[in-house]
């Protein structure tokens, strides 16, 4: 173990206590935390069958992403059993739902003795690590076994490059650990380069593979059932302090009888977002009651996971939330595949090729504040003929990038045995 990894498995060690402090902390507004510690830790690793193809997805966004990715692996290896490992519970249920036949468990922590023995326990046949998942011990326990490891959807940022720079003697090595990088767009690959990633592919972005399954088609009627004939403006996946300003925008525009849906991106905070809603002196309805939608209410509430493509396909306006705040935004692809015009803020830089192409396309609009959203979502809830223009510019925007999960598959194919 070279110097550089082995103060990196100390500090992890040290750095256990707050760990699971944070855990405990994290579990009193979201409990799910409290479970399934020993995975976390490494302290029992029993494969319900050996010889997996593994994918690891750390939260919501990257386990729906590989939907495709997974449906286009099964298509060429329709017999391996599939293992799907996260990092967060709430990635983790989502992989539940949308995996059945999976076996479904968190990776551990980047531990050398855990790692190493939950290749052993596995013996995957290779792994898939989505987006920037990269974890020192992890892919020199899978070197040193033998065991193929690519890095697909891979996205990494001027803010990550400069952070990752400055442990570059740790990530360096570990990038060289991997098979291959599957890269999003050529500035990803540049920037990993950098890092010392040797030659990464460009496959492009799965998240523009992705079809909304037909339950949540059915979902949208239902929900459209229950709003009526009212527009809707949604904000979905927003963050903390984000509501707030958005509620107060919205509270001082002439909004007419349009409904507000806020989906925040985090359960354990729908409490506190209906409360503030509410303090605030809207009507607020939760999806989770079950009722229609009042004339009388403002704001209604999407205080459920795994459903947010049913909660676009309900909407006539979309923003994406993550970005009026210094975040760098959440997926914009998923209401442009449905035709929603989107909107989002200042700061995309999680997704900055997105959307700059979304711009481009006429897909999409920026704005600057919660005003200026809130301004141009009432406008174009008010222009038909407007919203019309920016769902085609936004179906045609979606279809014209398909095709990354695929060309993986096919980079998969160059570096694995028949």
């Amino acid at each position: 173990m070279n110097w550089r990894r082995g103060l990196y498995s100390l500090l992890w060690q040290a750095a256990t206590p707050l760990i699971r402090h944070y855990l405990k902390k994290r579990s009193r507004k979201a409990p799910a935390y409290l479970l399934h510690w020993d995975e976390r830790f490494g302290q029992t690793c029993q494969a319900q069958a050996t010889g997996a193809i593994w994918i690891h997805a750390v939260s919501v966004g990257e386990t729906r992403a590989a939907l495709p990715l997974i449906q286009a692996i099964r298509r060429q290896w329709p017999d391996a059993p599939l293992l799907l490992t996260q990092m967060t519970p709430t990635g983790r249920d989502t992989a539940c739902q949308l995996y059945p036949d999976a076996e479904v468990r968190y990776l551990p922590y980047d531990y050398p003795a855990a790692v190493r023995d939950f290749l052993l326990a596995y013996q995957p046949r290779f792994g898939v690590l989505m987006e920037t998942e990269l974890w020192p011990n992890l892919l020199h326990a899978a070197r040193q076994q033998g065991v193929p490891v690519f890095l697909a959807n891979a996205r990494l940022s001027e803010k990550s490059l400069r952070g990752y720079r400055r442990i570059q003697g740790l990530i360096g090595p570990a990038l060289l650990d991997l098979t291959a990088i599957a890269a999003q767009s050529q500035e990803d690959a540049e920037r990993l380069q950098q890092l010392a990633a040797v030659s990464p592919k460009i496959c492009g972005n799965t998240k523009y593979d992705f079809t909304p399954p037909a339950s949540m088609q059915v979902l949208a009627s239902q929900f459209r059932q229950r709003i009526g004939t009212r527009q809707v403006f949604i904000c979905a996946s927003t963050r903390d302090g984000e509501e707030a300003l958005i509620l107060q925008a919205w509270q001082q525009a002439d909004t007419g009888r349009a409904l507000l849906l806020l989906v925040p991106r985090h359960p354990e905070r729908f409490d506190s977002v209906a409360s503030l809603a509410i303090d605030m002196g809207f009507a607020v309805q939760r999806r989770s009651d079950g009722a229609h939608v009042a004339d009388a209410t403002g704001v209604w509430l999407g205080d459920s996971m795994g459903e947010l493509f049913a909660y676009y396909g309900c909407a006539d306006v979309a923003f994406v939330g993550g970005s009026l705040l210094p975040l760098g935004g959440q997926n914009l692809i998923e209401p442009a595949s449905l035709g929603l015009p989107v909107l989002f803020g200042p700061s995309m830089f999680n997704f900055a090729e997105a959307s700059q192409l979304a711009l481009q396309a006429g897909a999409a609009q920026q704005v600057v504040d919660a005003h200026a959203l809130v301004s141009q979502a009432v406008a174009l809830l008010h222009d038909a003929q407007r919203r019309q223009m920016m769902s085609a510019a936004a179906l045609a925007f979606t279809a014209a990038h398909r095709g990354a999960s695929q060309r993986i598959v096919d980079m998969l194919r160059q570096y694995l045995p028949s």
